[in-house]
């Protein structure tokens, strides 16, 4: 929690890691709506009775429960998740109230909901932050970054959906390989906001972790020409971090209009393995069909069972592991072995 010159109380939420907003003065101020824009910074007063949303991930990764009244500085952005619920900051209307469309504070109107979701937390519009007189924005504190060619391999981790078990995927792969003395970077290039994830990564292991956040994005859901320079940002960044195998998530699944699309293009010739976290078998097949991947293993809730490892195997032809068995972990094992045999040992011997 910090305080404005004003001496008012904020939190802030995960989006806003990457400015100096807890460290300088700032101010707010109320902007005509036609001077609202993606990506800025503002403030929303909590509203309503709360329920299990009502939660702000904090610039550290922390969880902390806020009530009716307390004030948050997110930023706006638009979220379009498939299971949970879709948003946008352009869809907030002439009352400005609007949402947490994440707890990280990614700020919109919620236009879809799922009827299993408890209520988003509501915001009231209090102002932009301020300084100089002028709306500070997440891309004024992106650092700039020499262009440099990534020469890591890459373990790219794609979902048929959110929520599909990427980051659980992504966590043991990156505990097995930090057995060895590689250098491994975590990055999650797609998605909406959310920090805990990639910490899931450094906390399994991994030397450095970025995400789309430090790009200045609060989400992916943008369109393609103001993501592909975001996604090149990104790539510099791993780079420069001079890492010997990137473990790279694709957020959401390929087909979901996050982006993920161009992500895999661009990693696509460093790409040494492929894992797919399925929600259930026929996803595999549709993401097989609809984008033409192929991946080396799949994992996630599709091989909670041997009958759903063996429907997955059945109708995609490609291995299925369940990562919460024993067996399934050796299994991991081996494939890493087959894609990083300098880094792996066999586990068979």
């Amino acid at each position: 929690m910090i305080r404005s010159r004003s001496g008012e109380r904020y939190f802030l939420g995960s989006v806003t890691r990457i400015s100096d907003i807890a460290s300088r003065p700032f101010d707010v101020a109320v902007l005509p709506r036609n001077d609202w824009a993606h990506g800025q910074y503002v403030v929303g007063r909590v509203t309503g009775m709360p329920s299990s949303l009502y939660l702000v991930e904090l610039p550290d990764g922390r969880l902390i429960g806020v009530l009716e009244g307390d004030l948050i500085i997110g930023a706006f952005g638009r979220r379009v998740a498939t299971l949970e619920g879709v948003g946008d900051w352009e869809a907030i209307d002439a009352d400005e109230s609007f949402h947490a469309l994440t707890s990280a504070g990614l700020f919109g109107k919620a236009t879809s909901l799922s009827p299993l979701l408890p209520k988003m937390m509501s915001l009231a519009y209090m102002g932009h932050v301020m300084r100089n007189g002028q709306p500070l924005r997440m891309q004024d504190f992106v650092p700039p970054v020499e262009k440099q060619k990534l020469k890591a391999d890459v373990v790219l981790l794609v979902g048929t959906s959110m929520s599909a078990g990427k980051t659980t995927t992504g966590r043991m792969i990156i505990h097995e390989l930090t057995s060895s003395n590689a250098r491994i970077v975590g990055a999650k290039f797609t998605g909406a906001g959310r920090y805990r994830d990639v910490l899931t990564f450094q906390d399994a292991g991994a030397d450095a972790v970025l995400d789309f956040v430090d790009a200045g994005l609060p989400s992916t859901a943008v369109p393609r020409e103001r993501f592909k320079p975001a996604m090149s940002y990104l790539l510099d960044r791993a780079a420069a971090l001079d890492p010997d195998v990137l473990i790279a998530e694709a957020g959401a699944s390929p087909l979901e209009p996050y982006n993920g699309d161009v992500a895999i293009d661009a990693l696509q010739k460093h790409v040494k393995m492929i894992v797919l976290s399925a929600s259930d078998p026929y996803a595999v097949v549709g993401v097989q069909t609809a984008f033409g991947l192929t991946p080396d293993l799949v994992t996630g809730p599709a091989t909670n069972t041997t009958a759903g490892i063996a429907l997955v195997e059945k109708l995609a032809g490609v291995p299925a592991i369940n990562l919460l068995d024993p067996d399934g972990l050796l299994a991991l094992r081996q494939h890493l072995h087959r894609a990083f045999p300098a880094l792996v040992p066999d586990a068979a011997s």
